[in-house]
């Protein structure tokens, strides 16, 4: 095990950064994090001396666009790499191998990719409770393995699937929409990591500004905000198929 890993996450509901710390700290004595989800991201610089896990949830085959803008905050410096895609159960596609393209670009060195499980944002039947406890015994499995590479200073990169170019992938036209249960307290609004919720009046959303990412749903203290009913039902039966079977982390090393 090594001494020491940062978690670079972009997590707005919280099953990214779960899986990404439970990977993490089969890796690592001590686990740092870096939050990419608040606007406050500062640029950062790296060295070979580095361990990194990076992070993110796949939406529509792709990583959020608001990530890759702030991942190319941070300069890897040779700093080594272990990718994760974070995905809901139905497909991560293009996702890891665009992570792993952006990291290499960014000057990280990636030694290991993973494509890993947790609960859908919006269909929350589809990997429910993931990542669970045989999720966590694995994960400490694969990350004692990556240690074991990098202890030995082995370089070599995984082979990822995915392909070149991504697929296109424009982002859901809804937004979630608060109901008359919204106080106005503003959690909304001040956790929203595209700053589409005006802080003076929550009820308002900046359609073209919001990633669809559930972030105010999920920290709402009023349980008023949620996608249109019509939405969250065709959704439940377009995904209904995936529910069939327990979907499987992939790791690459």
């Amino acid at each position: 095990m090594l001494e020491r890993i940062i978690a670079i996450h972009f997590s707005p509901t919280g099953g990214t950064r779960r899986a990404a710390l439970l990977l993490a700290g089969g890796i690592a004595k001590q686990v740092e994090e870096i939050d990419l989800t608040l606007p406050q991201v500062q640029e950062k610089s790296f060295g070979p001396q580095d361990v990194v896990l990076v992070a993110g949830p796949v939406y529509g085959g792709r990583l959020p666009a608001l990530m890759t803008e702030r991942l190319r905050r941070l300069t890897g410096g040779g700093a080594r790499a272990v990718s994760a895609a974070v995905y809901g159960g139905r497909a991560y596609e293009d996702a890891l191998v665009e992570l792993d393209d952006l990291l290499e670009a960014q000057g990280f060195a990636v030694a290991a990719a993973a494509a890993l499980l947790a609960e859908h944002s919006i269909v929350r039947k589809l990997a429910a409770g993931r990542p669970d406890a045989q999720d966590e015994a694995q994960l400490a499995a694969f990350g004692a393995r990556i240690a074991e590479k990098l202890g030995r200073g082995e370089k070599s990169a995984p082979q990822t699937p995915g392909n070149r170019p991504y697929r296109d992938w424009a982002g859901m036209p809804v937004t979630p929409a608060a109901n008359d249960a919204c106080t106005g307290c503003g959690t909304c609004a001040k956790s929203c990591p595209a700053q589409a919720i005006d802080p003076a009046d929550p009820r308002q959303t900046d359609e073209a500004r919001c990633i669809t990412c559930m972030r105010c749903v999920a920290v709402c203290p009023a349980q008023a905000r949620a996608l249109p009913a019509q939405v969250q039902g065709m959704l439940g039966q377009k995904l209904a198929p995936f529910m069939e079977k327990r979907p499987e982390n992939e790791l690459y090393l």
